[in-house]
This record gives structure tokens, sequence and C-alpha cells, in this order.
């Protein structure tokens, strides 16, 4: 007995010593104006990633906290965060004290952020865009940089797609499964509402996905965690839009453990900063949240971004030449308005229902569903038997008449060297004719509105043949829209685990079914009374768009044209283990993706006839991923850190149907990307200094891509005009390669001056030579007619695309930024940075690389006059000029009782620099003698075609916080 009770005695001892042992950090978290405790901060321990948040009285607690040096950070949206570096010892208890934390300039940066669409460098109906706005809301310096002052140059971080990276609300992935990339415009306009955003750089490890190359963004609207109050906004600028009013409430968590979150916005424009194009959003959040106990949460959260954007043209230089940068031959005047035809309209509310369960204190579970319906629609005019209506029309150009060519008598033409023709473009009868044409279309350069109202009418005469008025007849011109409905059903859970105190799991599945709905829709008969569901390119039963419907007249409302559906499902699971210790942490992490899509053609159409009306063959593709990586802290100010992925990725629904508007052909011997990469990283967190300096290196491995365009001269013909066609061009087996070096670095010279730089030089290029084939609907009304049961005698494999070192086009491989803040303590603020971008490259065409771009087609033998310097000198990729950027910022605030008023301004490209921003090359003239031909004119007809960035712009923004 006197044992055992010694025993206990000894063992009670034992506890209390190691109770007295732990080691706690704690703090209280205040506004740094109000003065007032700061609620659900979070607080995290970077060593472990482990967070908590404050209490009502602004208190967190971090208990049993490992030995040696640790960083903790406080941070909220809103605020800017404090990092705080701490020697921890065995037992120590440590109060930090009061922590005021500060309104976050950046926050207000966010706001000016006016993103650039991909979707301005062409007319698909993806709908999504590749912008800066996975980047908006990163505290990292070099990514600040990139979104901020690089952006509007179409700078990509390490040279990928956004394809490559995650973006999520709540868990929820929102990459479209179309094409593999986040439509930003889903939530557009509301900024408030999508601040509580948490990110990774390339592979690093997240708590919610597995990810990809290029990161993910989580964007939480969990109503619980909204700081409390009011907020209005109104703005001015002259980007893409001109003025913006933005309101936001948050009522925080209320005793009966309520909250909610409301925000709406408007934003709009009669005329953006390139002429014709103008601008409509509206948009709305809402979120509520009731918890139950301290274990289980609901949160419904709903989004409506409404928008509609008039476009702009890409243009050729000579275009630029003749009416500027600010050129966009998209509209014309109506009615003493501008009324543009190539309109981008988003509609597709979100509604999301989120249970969060707190397990324990150690494990938590995540469960969402999510549904997304709505449409997307790119606008734009289809004539039938009358003039293209385009101002920019080759032949409405005088270049058309100067870069002619006819048949030569000199021999000499077609040896080598020749240019396989005599030149006729200096005749003085076709400069005279050039010259008119010039004027002409100085004086009649945008669209003729009136004209194509004109023409769908038919003249009313009296009986001496006078017209007296003009009576409604078939449409000629119509105006349409590519139309995107979409239904998307998602499902998911997402668990995590601090296992033990060295180990956490995270863990999730995901399910994914889409039906997309894809037609083209009739808007306006622009004063018609009808219009032929026909293409007037062929005849017969090939003219059909739907033989189970033959010769249908139109209206507006009506589909047309092509109509199908697209059809997806998706099941995405992933596991991640994280090991922290003193000295190093280090994860694995592995994915398992199922994918299988399939057409189902809506109409059964003309050219093929066998292979359009129903089902397609369903296409399944089974993925794995592995990441790992590691931090090695060599003190607690220096770390080194080191990602690496190796994952397969299964082509998007847009790259597995090459014409899926007509048919339901499948790219032959379709298979999935392999993607490998990693990242090497020397960061530095000390007291005033900030930097990280990091290398990469990716590769994407077996790509493919899709694109239209009208080409001539491309394959040998019966008929001449055979060999002109509109095509729809696969290129696969694409393998690209990113390498580089990124670099951010932030000095606080003073509390109020900060400096900051950053880096970026890559090598981005093609690393092989990957195989083109093209579907020609002209070939295939030909051949189909001998072969009826041959689903793929469209198709034409031109073999390889000689690719293999060409760069990756439309971004700045270069870029560098250099920049000086200063704040004073009476908040307000300035800051200035100038930028140099440079290394970017027009985007190439494979067609013309391949070896059919020698051969004569009329001939089926390689042209006479062909000599390897001038091919190697009309294929050379050309570079842009680079260019440099100088930026302004500044802002001031003032606390007024409990309310805080403030403005927000910025100037970009303060030296109204002109650059370019991307371009294509036509591939019209699809063979050497026609290129040549084009070039060596000095006036090419089919040059390339370029985007111009922003010149001098502004941006205000005034706001009130109550």
């Amino acid at each position: 007995m006197k044992k055992t009770l010694l025993g206990l005695l000894l063992f009670l001892q034992v506890i209390t010593c190691w109770a007295q042992q732990v080691s706690q950090v704690k703090g209280t978290v205040i506004d740094s104006k109000s003065k007032k405790p700061l609620q659900d901060i979070a607080a995290t321990l970077q060593s472990t990633n482990l967070t908590v948040t404050t209490n009502a009285e602004g208190v967190f607690i971090f208990e049993n906290i490992a030995e040696g040096k640790q960083a903790i950070v406080v941070q909220s949206a809103g605020y800017a965060p404090k990092t705080f570096n701490l020697e921890i010892k065995s037992g120590q208890q440590s109060d930090l004290g009061i922590i005021s934390l500060e309104l976050d300039i950046t926050s207000e940066q966010e706001l000016s952020l006016i993103t650039i669409t991909e979707n301005d460098l062409g007319d698909d109906n993806s709908g999504s865009e590749n912008t800066a706005g996975l980047l908006q809301a990163s505290r990292d310096t070099y990514q600040q940089a990139a979104a901020f002052n690089w952006g509007l140059a179409r700078f990509r971080i390490r040279g990928l797609d956004n394809e490559y990276g995650v973006t999520m609300i709540n868990g929820v992935v929102m990459n479209k499964i179309y094409d593999g990339r986040p439509q930003w415009s889903n939530w557009g306009g509301l900024n408030d509402a999508t601040r509580n955003q948490e990110f990774t750089m390339g592979s690093a490890p997240s708590d919610y996905t597995f990810g990809g190359l290029l990161g993910t963004q989580e964007i939480n609207t969990r109503a619980s965690i909204y700081r409390p109050g009011t907020r209005i906004s109104f703005s001015g600028t002259n980007t893409n839009y001109s003025w913006r009013g933005m309101g936001t409430y948050a009522s925080g968590l209320n005793k009966d453990g309520i909250a909610f979150v409301i925000s709406g916005s408007r934003r709009w424009s009669t005329e953006g900063y390139f002429e014709g194009t103008d601008y409509s959003a509206n948009s709305f959040f809402a979120s509520v949240e009731k918890r139950f106990g301290d274990s289980h949460s609901l949160n419904f959260t709903s989004i409506y971004a409404e928008n509609s954007r008039g476009k702009n043209s890409p243009n050729t230089q000579e275009v630029t030449s003749l009416v500027g940068e600010k050129y966009n031959s998209y509209w014309g005047w109506q009615n003493g308005k501008k009324r543009n035809s190539r309109d981008k309209d988003v509609d597709e509310p979100i509604l999301m229902l989120s249970h969060f369960w707190k397990i324990s204190e150690k494990s938590t579970l995540n469960t969402n569903v999510a549904y997304q319906f709505g449409k997307i629609g790119n606008s734009r005019i289809d004539y039938q038997d009358a003039d293209n209506p385009d101002p920019t029309y080759y032949r409405n150009l005088p270049s058309y008449y100067t870069s002619q060519y006819t048949d030569s008598n000199n021999p000499e033409d077609y040896y080598p060297g020749g240019v396989g023709g005599k030149y006729i473009g200096n005749d003085e009868d076709i400069v005279r004719i050039a010259d008119k044409t010039r004027e002409d279309f100085k004086a009649n350069s945008q669209i003729d509105w009136d004209g194509m109202y004109t023409a769908n009418t038919t003249a009313i005469t009296d009986a001496n043949g006078n017209i007296i008025g003009r009576a409604p007849s078939k449409s000629k011109y119509v105006l349409y829209e590519d139309r995107t409905d979409d239904k998307l059903f998602t499902a998911n859970s997402i668990f995590h685990s601090q296992l033990t105190d060295h180990l956490s799991l995270d863990g999730g599945v995901t399910y994914k079914n889409l039906k997309s709905h894809n037609f083209q829709n009739l808007l306006d008969l622009l004063g018609g009374t009808h219009y032929d569901d026909i293409d007037s390119f062929y005849s017969g039963n090939q003219a059909q768009s739907d033989l189970n419907n033959p010769n249908r007249q139109v209206g507006v409302g009506d589909t047309f044209g092509y109509n199908y559906n697209l059809l997806a499902n998706t099941i995405d699971a992933f596991a991640q283990g994280r090991f922290t210790y003193s000295k190093a942490d280090f994860y694995v992490a592995a994915n398992y993706i199922r994918s299988d899509y399939q057409r189902d053609g809506l109409y059964k159409n003309g050219i093929y006839a066998n292979n359009s009306f129903g089902k397609s063959e369903k296409v399944n593709f089974d993925n794995l991923g592995f990441k790992a990586g590691a931090n090695y802290k060599i003190t607690g100010r220096h770390m080194l850190t080191l990602n690496g992925i190796y994952m397969t990725k299964a082509p998007t629904l847009r790259n597995t149907f090459p014409n899926a508007r007509l048919n339901n052909s499948i790219v032959d011997g379709l298979d999935s990307e392999t993607i490998y990469g990693g990242d090497l990283s020397y960061i530095i967190r000390a007291p005033k200094l900030k930097a990280r300096l990091t290398g990469f290196y990716s590769e994407i491995q077996n790509a493919t891509e899709t694109s239209f365009f009208f080409a001539e001269g491309i394959v040998e013909a019966d008929d001449s005009a055979d060999s002109n066609a509109f095509i729809a061009e696969t290129v696969t087996d694409i393998n690209k390669r990113q390498m580089g070096i990124e670099m951010g670095i932030e000095y606080q010279f003073t509390p109020t001056i900060k400096a900051m730089a950053s880096a970026s030089y890559g090598q981005y290029t093609y690393s092989n030579n990957p195989t083109v084939s093209i579907n020609n609907d002209g070939i295939a009304a030909e051949l189909i007619e001998t072969n009826p049961g041959d689903v793929n005698t469209s198709v034409t494999n031109f073999g390889q695309a000689y690719l293999k070192d060409y760069k990756l086009p439309g971004m700045p491989q270069q870029a560098y930024s250099l920049g000086i803040e200063y704040r004073d303590p009476k908040f307000w603020w300035i800051g200035a940075n100038g930028n140099y971008l440079a290394s970017s490259y027009i985007d190439v065409s494979a067609l013309l690389r391949t070896d059919h771009f020698l051969i004569n087609p009329e001939t089926g033998y390689q042209f006479g006059e062909i000599t390897d310097a001038r091919t190697r000198q009309l294929l050379k990729q050309e570079k842009f000029d680079g260019f440099f950027l100088v930026n302004l910022t500044g802002g001031k605030s003032w606390k007024i009782g409990n309310n805080t008023f403030g403005f927000f301004a910025s100037i970009n490209n303060l030296f109204d620099v002109s650059y370019k921003t991307g371009g294509f090359e036509q591939a019209r003239n699809a063979n050497y003698r026609q290129l040549n031909q084009d070039v060596s004119s000095g006036t090419p007809s089919f040059g390339p075609r370029y985007f111009y960035g922003y010149g001098r712009t502004y941006f205000v923004n005034l706001y009130i916080n109550l």
C-alpha cells in the first residue's frame, strides 16, 4: 500500500513537472484606429501551419509549442500582416502583448487591378480568362509585382497558363472542365466579398487540394470570418470600364450563432480605353452562416455576377498605321450610338452549401455541395449571299492591291531566290486603286449597321419604277451569339487532422457532373423577316444544318447552325501528409482523377450526316499525381524550400472534340498530358528584410491544342476553290519547357519607408516537333460523297510542325520591378515603381512550319523558288520590343468617430508608353509562295495581328468604412 501510494505521488509529481514545462504563446489583437479587440483574426505558427483564431476579447493562445526558433504571423483580410520571430524555450510562457493591426493598403490596391482576359485573343466560347486574378491578394512581394505591375502586360508566372493552377471557393474547384481555366468574371466586381484568400506557390502543399504546377488560390466566403461593419466605395477609371459603385455589409457572429454578409456592385462604361468597348456589369453576393454549438456550422453562399462587355479587335500593322492603336473594327454607328458586334455576355450564378464539422480539437471535415448554371455568349455577324461586313476585310484595305502578283514570263522568278511570279502592286492603275481604297477605308473604317439593315430589305416601287419605300425581306446579315449554357453540379469533402505534434493529414474527394449545351442563338435579324438555316457555301443536303429539320427559316431567339451537348463526369481524390520538426518539415501527397467525356449531337449536319447526330463514343482518362517537398530551417530567419511534382492531366473538353460544332469526331490517339517539375527557394524572413530567390523547371508533354481559321492554298484539290477553306487545326504531342529564376525582396529602411524589388527571368520554349492535322469541311463535303461511311475523311495529317526551340507566345519572359513606398504615421502613403518587361514573342502558326508549307498544292512538288535562307527568314518568330512602365500609387484615410474615410489613387504607365501585349500570325497564306509574295511586296495583306496594352490610365477609389 505504501509502495502504491508512493508510486502515485511520484507519478503526480512527474505530471506536475511536465505540465510546468508546457510552452505557451499568446497575444491580444486590436484595430489600430478604433483600439477595439478584433475577433476571428488568424494567427499561424509557420513551422507547423497550425492556425488559431482570436476570441471576442481579441486573444489567441498557442499551447505546446516546440522548442527552438519559431515565427508567428497574425493576419486577416483588410489588415497588414505582422510577423513575430521568437526563441521558444521549454516551459516558457510568452505574451506578445497588444498587437495593433493597421489597414492594409494593398487591399485598396486590389480594387484597382483591372484584369486583361485571354478572350481578347480569340473568339472561342470557353469564357475562361487568363489574368492576374490568381495573384490579387498574395502577400509575396514577387507575386504582388506580377499582379499589379506586370499583369496588364499579360505576364504569366513561370510561363504557365491558369489551367495549371487551381482556384477554389470554399474548397470547391472553380476551373472549368471545358478548358481548365477559372472564369474570373463569375465573381467579378465582388472584391470586398472575396478578400479572404489563401495561396500556395508552385506545387507547394495546400490544405484543400492536390494542386498543380502554378499553385492554388482558395477564396473563403464563410460569413463568420468577415470583419463586421459596412463598407461603401465609388471608383472612376479609364480602363475597361469608367465607373464602379460597391457596398458591403458584414454582421459578425451574433449571440444566436448567426452571421451574414451581403455585397453588391455595378461597373459600367459607354466606352472603355479602346474604341467601342462598352461595359456593363452587376454583381451580388450573399453569405449566411449558422453555428450549431461548437462543432457544427452551415454556410450558404450565393454569387451572381452578370457581365456584358464589347471586345476590341486585333489589328495588322497596316490598319494600326492608318487609324491608330485604339482602333476597333468591331463597332459601328447606329442611331447616333456606337454599337459593338462582338459582345461577350456572362451570366452564371453560383449556389453553394457548406458544412463545417469540428470533429475534435485536432480534426475537421468540410463538406460542400455547389450548383452553377447560366450562360456565356459571344456575339458576331453572320451573312449569306452578301459582302463581308468587316471593315478590315483584306479586300477593303490598300494592301490587297499593293501586294498583288501575276504569272511571270521570266523563268528566273521560279528559280531559287525568286518570288514565283511578277509583282504588279506598283503598277500605276493599281496604285491609283490602292490610294482610293486607303481613303475610303479611313473615311468608312467602322461597321456599316445602316447598310446591313438596308440590305435586309427590298425596294418598293411605284408604277413608274421609282423607289417609294423599302420592305423587310429575308436577312442577308444577322447578329447571333455562340452560346454555352452550363449546368454543373459539384460535391466534395475535405478532411484535416493533426494526428500528432509532428504529423498532419489532409485528404479530400470531389465529384463533378457537367452538361454543357452549345448552340448558335439568333439575336437580331437586323430589320429582316427571317434567316435561312443553311451554310450557303455548300449546296443540297450538305448545306443543311440539320437534316432532321431541313430548310428551316429562323427568327430571333431560335437555335440554328449547330446544336450539341458536351457531357462530362470527374472524380478527384487526394491525400497529403505533412511532417514538421524543429529544423525541417516535409510533405508527400498523391491524387487520382477519373474523367469521362462525351458529345451528344442534337443536329444531323448535312456534311457529317453519319457522324453528327446522337452520342459520340465516350472517352475516359485515368490520371495520377505525386508530389513531395521539404523546408530546411537554416536558422529562424533563413530557410531552404524544395518542391517536386509528377502528374498526368486529362485533355480538356475543348481539345477532345476538334470539330465539336459539326461532328462527333475525337482527336485521333488522344491521351493525357504528362507534367513534371520542381523548384528550389532560398527564403529570408528578418524583421526588416524579406526575400525569396527561386529557381524552377517544368515540362508539359503530350499536350493538345485546337484553333480555327481560314487558309488558302492549303491542300491539293481538283477545284482550286477547294484548297481554300475554313479549317479546324489540331496540334497534338506538344511538349513545352519552362525554366528560370524569380526573385522578390522587400526591405523596411525605416518604419515609414519600404523598398521592393522583383525580377523574373525565364526561358519558355517548345521542346519538340508536334503533329498537325486539320479538319477541312470543304474537302469533307467532296470526299464523303464518294465515301459516305468514312467519318474521318475530313481530317488530313500534315505531319510534324518544326516548332522545337520556338518561344512560347503571349507573355514577357523577362520582367523586372523596383519600387519604393512611404507610409506616414498619419495614415497617408505614396508609392512608385518602375518596370521593364521584355522577351515577348508572337504566336506562330504550326501549319506554316510543316513540310506541306513548301509544297505547291497544284503539282504536289516543292516550289522551285525555295531557298533555306529565305525559308528561315519567313518563319523566324517575331520578338516584340521591350518596354519600361512607371506606375504611381497613393492614398489617405481619416478616422472620424467610429468611421474611416479614405481614398486610393493610381496612375499606370505614367509616360504613356506604347507596347504590344500579344499577337498571332495569320495562316491564311498557308504555303511558301503565297507567304513569300505577300511579305516581299512590302505591304503584306495578311500580316500578323497584334494586341496593344493600355497607355496612361488612372484609377481613383473613394471609400467609407462604418
